[in-house]
């Protein structure tokens, strides 16, 4: 399955919000600075769908914050 997800990197809380159908945004507590935002996105992808982080794949947009994620 691919996922649009829109990152929203340094917030107070952890949370992903459905927009639609295949479309996510999520906060993260971590910064964009040394893939930190990407590895706790990975993170929280894998806890909210119950499935292993090595299944997630970001496929486009690793430095960007509108992101295609593929698992």
């Amino acid at each position: 399955m691919k996922y649009q997800v829109t990152v929203k990197p340094g917030t107070s809380q952890e949370k992903i919000v459905q927009t639609s159908s295949d479309t996510y945004t999520i906060y993260l507590r971590a910064k964009p600075h040394d893939g930190e935002a990407n590895t706790a996105l990975i993170k929280l992808l894998a806890k909210h769908f119950n499935i292993p982080k090595t299944a997630i794949k970001i496929t486009r947009g690793a430095k960007s914050k509108t992101k295609t994620v593929e698992f």
